[in-house]
Formats: structure tokens, sequence, C-alpha cells
């Protein structure tokens, strides 16, 4: 039998995850996700679907980052009324993060009028209709088996295995940086006839894991003989809770002295209480920390709540380090840190993940000397260094890896969530190394399966 592939989002572009899947009884979707650069009032989140919302059968999500959930209660708004289909970590993380995203909108529509994506009913409706499957939890859709398998990439991330007569595809989403010091590794892709996998690092490798922690150790040791700043703009989903993990690490093992550290990031410990109620899903070493102590606090740590309280950490003299949101500087507080510290010879801006085109991240990677920040130009005279070490998504090596451990069943692999460059440097070495056929779709195309 077969089957269509449909690229709508996420092809020729890391974020705006989108993906259709027709299996002839049933209409698919795979994520549905928002394109993420400057702020969330993006004009490209307001476009229309490229589909009919209401013959939408069902949505599967992989995980609660906004690039692959954000554009949700938008779908649900405008009709969708088929079933959501997650884990059940996903679920609760995607109801902070669309709350989250919706106070942002909120605010931003007041002070720049834009328009809003959804209002509170919409997100409404669209919990109502989502049910919740664990790891290894077969369900149907139509003629269809899924199956969610551990991604490793953020708690309760997962790739969408979909059987059929024997033949099996799998939606990736995003492939975690394993081993990972909170989640278990991720599974294989044993089986699997076609993969669409995302693609980001495709072109580059990360820093070895103890490459990274003794960096992120040199980076706060430095910044407390310096008496200096360390900004550390943070994905409050996953990237804060490994870093505080790394952090409260160095101090135990007596290789780093405490600093004041300072959590902005209200969403942040939304997210943790999170992880600490689904402890279950973690991998088992940091099962056993967690059932004698806080893995995410440590002497010098402080959770600042309000925007008031946000503001007087600039009143705190000598060293401090300052972990806020949002990991690219597109929106949170991390921006009203970088417009007081950014011309500081003593700041430094520590970027751990990846910087999206068109986000001030990005500019800052990219050696900018001046940035604008919120209608301000600003000199930068702080230090910006790149880790990418803390990345949660696989590099080149792990990648091509993770492609080869499918065997010799995989017969076509589709290149998705990456520039353009890192998905087509990533098909040449499948190609040449696997013998596979690899494809780099663009945004709109469909795809033929046997399936």
């Amino acid at each position: 039998m077969s089957a269509e592939l449909t690229f709508y989002g996420g092809a020729g572009t890391v974020t705006g995850a989108n993906f259709g899947l027709n299996t002839g009884a049933a209409r698919l979707l795979i994520d549905c996700g928002a394109h993420e650069r400057e702020n969330i009032c993006d004009p490209k989140n307001h476009e229309p679907f490229p589909y009919d919302v209401k013959a939408i059968d069902a949505l599967i999500v992989t995980h609660a980052h906004q690039d692959h959930i954000g554009r949700i209660p938008k779908l649900v708004r405008e009709g969708f009324r088929g079933v959501i289909y997650s884990t059940p970590a996903t679920r609760e993380l995607s109801e902070i993060m669309f709350q989250d995203a919706l106070s942002i909108m909120e605010r931003d529509a007041k002070r720049s009028g834009c328009d809003i994506l959804y209002e509170p009913a919409d997100l409404d409706r669209a919990l109502s209709l989502w049910q919740t499957h664990r790891y290894h939890e077969p369900f149907a859709i139509g003629d269809a088996s899924i199956e969610f398998l551990d991604a490793g990439h953020i708690l309760g991330s997962a790739m969408v295995r979909c059987q059929r007569n024997g033949r099996t595809i799998i939606f990736t989403g995003d492939l975690g940086n394993s081993p990972e010091p909170l989640l278990n590794d991720t599974e294989s892709a044993a089986g699997a006839n076609y993969l669409v996998m995302e693609s980001v690092y495709g072109d580059r490798l990360h820093e070895h894991r103890d490459d990274r922690r003794e960096i992120l150790r040199q980076a706060i040791d430095d910044t407390r003989v310096r008496k200096g700043t360390l900004l550390i703009p943070s994905f409050s989903l996953e990237r804060t809770q490994i870093i505080l993990f790394e952090i409260r690490e160095l101090i135990a093992r007596g290789v780093l002295e405490p600093v004041p550290v300072y959590l902005d990031a209200p969403l942040a410990e939304r997210v943790s209480e999170v992880y600490r109620r689904h402890t279950e899903i973690l991998n088992p070493a940091a099962r056993e920390i967690f059932a004698q102590k806080d893995a995410f606090s440590f002497p010098g740590l402080v959770e600042v709540v309000s925007s008031g309280e946000s503001q007087l950490i600039h009143k705190k003299a000598g060293p401090k380090v300052i972990i806020a949101g949002a990991g690219m500087s597109h929106g949170g507080r991390i921006r009203a840190h970088e417009r007081v510290y950014i011309s500081d010879h003593n700041a430094t801006i520590l970027l751990a993940g990846y910087q999206a085109p068109g986000t001030l991240g990005r500019r800052l990677q990219d050696g900018a000397r001046t940035v604008e920040i919120d209608g301000e130009t600003l000199a930068v005279r702080a230090r910006v260094s790149a880790l990418t070490g803390y990345s949660g998504h696989k590099d080149r090596d792990a990648l091509l890896s993770f492609v080869e451990s499918a065997g010799e069943s995989l017969e076509k692999v589709f290149l998705v969530m990456g520039e353009r460059a890192a998905s087509g440097f990533l098909a040449q070495r499948i190609r040449d190394f696997l013998r596979i056929e690899t494809l780099v779709p663009q945004q709109g195309t469909s795809a033929p399966i046997d399936w």
C-alpha cells in the first residue's frame, strides 16, 4: 500500500516542524510548531495552514519545545477537532509552554500591536483533545499502529514509530545528545524502512562531555576571579535543568567554589517541577540522586520570581552568574540582563546551544559588534563564547550512527529540521558512508512512500 509524506514546515529550516502523513485511511500531522526568530509575534506564525485543518484526523506530538508545539492552539482555533497524542510528560510540559507563550504574546500585543495566535479558550480546547501514551505503549490510528520511543532529547521527548502492513516509518522529532546526565539514551531506529530525521547539527561536532563541563567550570571560575558577570541564555525546558545539575555536581565534587547563581526563569522552575514528578523516565543514575536530594539545588543558588527581583540583581556587587531565558535571546528576561551587561568588559555571555538565524543569540554568535535590544543600539564589549556541548541535539557523527542503527531494512532518509547547509552535508555523508538514499525536501513538497 502507498502513503504520502508532506513537508509543511521544518524543511530547509530548523524551526516550525509540521509534517503530514496521509495513509489513505487517515490524515495525520506530526508536530505543529512555531517559527522561532526574534519574537513569538513573528508574522510567519500567523500565516494560514497549507491544508484543510478540519480534515486532519490526528496530531502526534514529539516533544514540548515551541518549535514543535507552538501553533497547536492556532490549529484548534481554526477548526481542528481530532485527537492530539503525546507522552504524559509532553502534555504536562506543553500546557506550561502554551501558557508562557500566551502571556508573552499578550504582553507584546499591548506593546507593539501585533496579533496573538490564540486565546485561553483555544488552549483549553487543545488540552481537552489530548490523549497520552507512555513509551512502548502501542495505540491505533486508523489501520496504523503508533508507538512512542524515547528520543532522549528532553523530558518526555519521543520518536514516533508508525507501522502498517509490516512496514515502518519513524519520525525522530529532535534526537538527544546522548548520553546526558538526566535522560535515558536515544533508542535505536532498528527496523525502520523510512526515517524523517532532524539534522540541526548535521555538519558540526560538539565538544566532549568532559570538555563542556570544564568550559562551564572555567567560565564560572573566571567570573569569580574577575568579579564580573556571567550571563547564560538558557532554554527553560531541559537546558536549564542540565546546567543546574552540572553546577551542582561541580560544587559537590569540590572543583568549583560556590558563587551567587541567579536563576531568573520562573518558567524553568515550573518545568523543573515536572521533572521532579516524572523521575520514572529519567536515567537510573539521575533517579538515584533525586531519591536522596534535589538534583537542581546547590549552595549559592538564588531563585528569582518577580520582575522587580530580576532588576535588583544588577545592584548586587561582586561576581555572579545569571541564568535566564530565552536560550537564543529572542525573548524572556535574558534580554534585560544583556542590555545592562553587553557593553561591560568584565561580562561574559555564554551561548549554550543552537542559535537560530534571525535571533539576537545568532547575531552575537556571528560576532556582531553592535546589536539592537528592544529599540536600543548597544556596543558589544562583553566576551561572547559558544558552548555547543550542552546542545540537546545529536551532532554530525551521532546522527550518522543513528541512521546506521536502523539496519539493513532502511530504504530512504528524509532530512528535515536543519539549515540547508547542515542537512545537505549530512545527506552526502549518509549516501557516501551508508549507501542509503537520502533526500533534503523543500517546504511544501510531498513524497510517496511504500507503507
